[in-house]
């Protein structure tokens, strides 16, 4: 039997819980469980986001599909599956063009992802600067951009996991355009995002 929502399973939620989880909450909230992150076993239901997250989200994933070579494919809102406790779902990720074309995946597991990118709202700060890249760099997802607000414009900052660490390191922080070689080379003007 599959535990539900009020009845927390003991040791926590594992990542194919999220498969079995109602839409509605405990007391018939409308979508509560329809945007939900696996985080150590605790589930972590999203705030809602503000139209300049969408934009963003929207923005990125259009533009790293136009650029992507053909064996891969930009996504978003999608969960990758990082161990049996955590399963986040990051906002943009490129992934292998295989498992995008699989419609009936619910998540995607760490090694068909080649770049995650987060874009931090006042409510994951704590979890896009820190916890979420810890586990995504353990997992081996090779690259991960953070996108911040500053003054009404997206910053990215861009981190390339270093092999000899398992750690991310920081390679630039792009105002205004990015452009990066890899995963594949990017151009991107990021005040047009927003406008």
């Amino acid at each position: 039997m599959r535990s539900t929502p009020a009845h927390r399973p003991p040791g926590g939620w594992t990542a194919d819980d999220l498969d079995h989880l109602p839409s509605e909450g405990l007391d018939g909230e409308p979508d509560l469980f329809t945007h939900v992150e696996l985080i150590d076993g605790a589930l972590v239901l999203a705030a809602p986001q503000r139209r300049l997250h969408q934009r963003l989200v929207q923005g990125l994933t259009a533009r790293l599909d136009m650029q992507a070579p053909a064996a891969l494919t930009a996504v978003h809102r999608m969960d990758v599956k990082l161990g049996e406790r955590t399963r986040p779902c990051p906002d943009v990720m490129v992934i292998d063009a295989e498992a995008g074309a699989d419609m009936a995946r619910t998540f995607y597991a760490a090694r068909e992802v080649h770049l995650v990118v987060e874009i931090v709202s006042p409510e994951s700060v704590e979890r896009d600067r820190k916890l979420k890249p810890l586990r995504y760099a353990e997992a081996g997802i090779p690259h991960f951009w953070r996108v911040e607000e500053h003054d009404g414009r997206p910053v990215v900052y861009v981190y390339e996991r270093d092999p000899a660490t398992g750690a991310y390191t920081p390679t630039g922080i792009h105002h205004g355009h990015l452009t990066v070689q890899v995963p594949f080379p990017i151009e991107v003007d990021l005040d047009q995002l927003v406008k």
